[in-house]
């Protein structure tokens, strides 16, 4: 495709955008599969009595999600998006139906380890051909668009599998669902979505600066940095990355333990299936829904305060669902935990793109997205070993202090991004 023909911007490529909404819907449903069965399945089906044991499908899904990222994203600047898209969905396949025929808790495992590679390369390809479509104008209204389809369909997903669950049987009828959710997916990114790499090398030629203190670091008059620096730039070399990074790994962090520690915390107050599934789908829906406005509100505010407050916001909630434990606070609390993770989540993609080159964009956001879902892994193996040593209310506290000190770490480390605020 010839630069002539390439326009950026959302409404120049609304039917591609809207396109990317729909995949990222089957991409949010794959997870959301999971979100309240699960754990409920590893303790009543299998009699896990260790909550460690029971989180260990998080962990694998997060490590294993964790390192694709960093794979997909590089792989996509030579390969092209909708490569690494089609993998993905032939990958993840399979999920539902090891879920549905799995005789011993191991299998939970591999399944979420082909789940991990899923996500990692369909959400992270549909987050950055978004980003490549609209340019650099309207990318916190483009996460929010990309985050509000996926995290919805999360919650969704979360609840109509907890109802289905309470109807029939946690297994097999709410994974029926994903059998077809996958063939769609695979179908839609197939025959009708579009690369878009040309787009972000458009971009690169049109807008070839960026922010001063990162073009320092990465050198870029050797050329185009390698996947090394740009790691470790993302990492620990540059100020508002290393920032980004760490409340990456902590929102996932937090979302880890709630994944894998509140339906089992929920029942044990005895609390049933189908209200355990509305808990679980109120945090990832009001995440979702809200994100249509924190994303366009980055693009106005600026993105170093929408972090560090919705870090906070985080942490009030999970520490409400643990001190007063009763069903309508919980509501609350997951209402709260949403709402400052829709502050967050695509605010620290905007400020991740503010930052890199649009030629090696992907990589950067790779890396950022590496430690934000190695945070499922940590969250989940953290919260199950203190769990299982001094119980789940423990666990949470020990989780929100962590969320609360990573906005703190935002407020005094990060500076802001926001081309036109910094």
């Amino acid at each position: 495709m010839q630069d002539e023909a390439i326009r950026l911007g959302l409404w120049e490529n609304l039917g591609q955008f809207s396109l990317l909404v729909l995949i990222n819907v089957f991409v949010g449903m794959m997870v959301g599969l999971e979100r309240t069965v699960v754990p409920l399945i590893g303790e009543k089906e299998f009699g896990l009595a260790s909550k460690t044991a029971i989180v260990s499908f998080i962990v694998s899904f997060g490590v294993v999600k964790a390192f694709c990222n960093l794979f997909a994203a590089r792989i996509s600047e030579t390969w092209g998006r909708k490569k690494v898209l089609v993998l993905g969905w032939l990958i993840g396949l399979p999920v539902p139906f090891i879920i549905i025929w799995a005789d011993r808790w191991i299998w939970f495992d591999v399944a979420n380890v082909l789940l991990g590679v899923n996500q990692a390369l369909c959400w992270s390809m549909t987050v950055i051909m978004k980003v490549d479509l609209v340019g650099p104008k309207r990318r916190g209204l483009a996460l929010g668009l990309n985050e509000f389809a996926g995290y919805l369909a999360v919650g969704f997903t979360a609840w109509i599998t907890g109802y289905i669950a309470s109807v029939y049987s946690l297994r097999p009828q709410p994974f029926y669902l994903g059998i077809g959710v996958g063939l769609a997916g695979l179908i839609f990114s197939l025959f009708f979505a579009q690369e878009t790499r040309g787009h972000a090398l458009l971009e690169a030629r049109l807008h070839p600066s960026q922010s001063p203190s990162l073009a320092t670091a990465a050198n870029p008059s050797r050329g185009k940095p390698s996947t090394r620096e740009i790691f470790a730039l993302a990492s620990w070399k540059h100020q508002a990355l290393l920032a980004c990074s760490q409340a990456g790994l902590v929102n996932n962090l937090n979302d880890g333990m709630s994944w894998g520690i509140y339906p089992l915390f929920f029942a044990s107050y005895g609390l049933g299936v189908a209200p355990i599934g509305v808990i679980k789908a109120v945090y990832p829906a009001t995440w979702g829904i809200l994100q249509l406005v924190t994303g366009p509100l980055s693009d106005r505010w600026g993105r170093k305060w929408l972090i560090a407050g919705g870090m906070a916001v985080q942490a009030v909630g999970i520490w409400l669902t643990v001190l007063v434990p009763d069903y309508a606070w919980w509501i609350v609390g997951a209402a709260l935990h949403g709402l400052g993770t829709a502050m967050v989540y695509p605010t620290l993609l905007a400020a991740i793109s503010d930052v890199a080159h649009p030629e090696w964009r992907a990589t950067a956001m790779g890396a950022y997205r590496f430690w934000r879902d190695l945070g499922y892994a940590i969250g989940a193996l953290l919260s199950g070993i203190i769990a299982d040593l001094l119980g789940m209310p423990i666990a949470i506290h020990v989780i929100a202090a962590l969320t609360f000190l990573s906005g703190l770490v935002v407020a005094v480390r990060m500076y802001e991004t926001h081309p036109a605020k910094g």
